[in-house]
């Protein structure tokens, strides 16, 4: 299971209609609803400022949250919907589904690196790059894994870790149907300079040659 489900504290709303909802924007908040699960729907306020704080800092709509309220048992939500102002694109109103163990959902799960002390690679001073620091899964709800592993302990410079080589949690798969990179191992960048600067000289020596002699070297 994913170790870290973060929180999402809300206020259940009283009133509902155009009117609370106006109310609670005045009020700094910015209305919702949880539905789904087979229980009624939910009407609640949420903290303009932490909402918004949270929308900028990206991924909201694919981020499961444990949602308290008080007087309510904590549920496991996503974002369904974000409805926003036209003209100042800020929240005005959001969509929040329950989900039960077996709902199928889109989740962005950390990437693990296994195997760096003994990397043939990494020991011969390569540059370990994740490509992909995290990868977009689909999981089950009450299934989510708290990382994938990468293994780079046979990995050697200019080898590249793909999606197809790593062992995905059960019941997950990759929302790219696609084979993708996840991670390389590079050169360090001062062997790439002097390898760079080899070349050009190796060129230039070359080009030094007049034509004819080395026809006649022939």
């Amino acid at each position: 299971m994913a170790g870290e489900i973060p929180d999402l504290e809300a206020l259940e709303r009283t009133g509902t209609g155009k009117g609370a909802a106006r109310q609670a924007r005045r009020d700094g908040m910015v209305p919702g609803i949880v539905f789904g699960g087979d229980v009624d729907p939910l009407p609640i306020n949420l903290p303009f400022n932490k909402l918004l704080k949270m929308l900028r800092a990206g991924r909201f709509k694919s981020t499961l949250f444990n949602m308290k309220v008080d007087g309510h048992d904590d549920v496991r939500v996503i974002c369904r919907d974000v409805q926003r102002d036209v003209v100042k694109d800020l929240p005005t109103h959001v969509d929040f589904m329950r989900l039960k163990r077996t709902t199928k959902i889109n989740l962005f799960i950390g990437v693990d690196v296994d195997g760096e002390d003994v990397s043939p690679g990494l020991k011969k001073g390569g540059v370990l790059t994740l490509v992909r620091p995290e990868v977009e899964l689909v999981v089950t709800a009450g299934d989510i894994p708290e990382s994938i592993t990468i293994d780079v302990s046979e990995v050697e410079i200019g080898d590249s870790i793909t999606i197809s080589s790593v062992k995905l949690p059960e019941g997950s798969k990759p929302t790219i149907d696609r084979d993708f990179v996840i991670a390389n191992i590079s050169a360090p960048s001062g062997l790439r300079s002097a390898d760079d600067e080899a070349s050009e000289e190796g060129d230039v020596e070359a080009g030094d040659v007049p034509a004819t002699e080395q026809t006649e070297d022939a």
